[in-house]
């Protein structure tokens, strides 16, 4: 499959691993094939993997994943800037498709194209468990939720599971942002495994 969002219904996941694993992620289809993987830019050396072990820190250092298809060709890359304010995504060609600027951290996120203009939002909820996509009529365009694996899971470990249903047809960019927000809203708020 030469787009792995092409589907209007996937999952994203990140494979359970210690503090260690972040920024890893699985786009899987849903007969369990994995579309496209998401790693590390550069890797962050043992200090940069130190300071996100502890809670509260890791969503506010600068990191980017470069998704590739399962056979290595490049499709996007994510790059979070340092806080929780600016999230770019970047085409193959280092292009900017477009970028998510927060309003207000876990709750409101406004979305834009590649030239700066608005194209729609994310809404999450008080948990931070689902989110909402729209364009800016205020349509939904996307639903996306973050399942539960149980506390266990979300303090010792990296595995979050998200499912990702697109309301097609979706006019592109904003197809592809909503298609990434899980990756985006899991960088800016989930990585550091607090309780939230």
């Amino acid at each position: 499959m030469s787009d792995p969002f092409s589907s209007s219904a996937f999952r994203i996941e990140q494979p359970r691993r210690g503090p260690f694993g972040k920024s890893r992620y699985k786009v899987i289809d849903g007969d369990d094939t994995v579309l496209a993987v998401a790693a590390p830019v550069e890797d962050q050396g043992r200090a940069g993997a130190m300071r996100g072990m502890l809670p509260g820190k890791s969503n506010l250092d600068a990191r980017a994943v470069q998704l590739t298809t399962s056979d290595g060709n490049p499709l996007l890359t994510v790059e979070k800037l340092r806080g929780r304010d600016y999230t770019e995504i970047l085409g193959p060609k280092e292009d900017v498709v477009g970028s998510f600027v927060t309003e207000r951290v876990g709750r409101r996120y406004v979305v834009y194209d590649g030239d700066g203009t608005l194209i729609g939002a994310v809404d999450g909820d008080v948990p931070r468990n689902n989110f909402e996509v729209t364009d800016n009529d205020g349509t939904k365009v996307a639903h996306v939720r973050k399942k539960w694996a149980g506390l266990a899971t979300h303090l010792l470990t990296t595995a979050d599971k998200y499912t990702v249903e697109i309301y097609d047809p979706v006019p592109e960019p904003l197809r592809t942002m909503a298609a990434v927000t899980a990756i985006v809203m899991d960088m800016n708020l989930h990585e550091s495994k607090e309780v939230t």
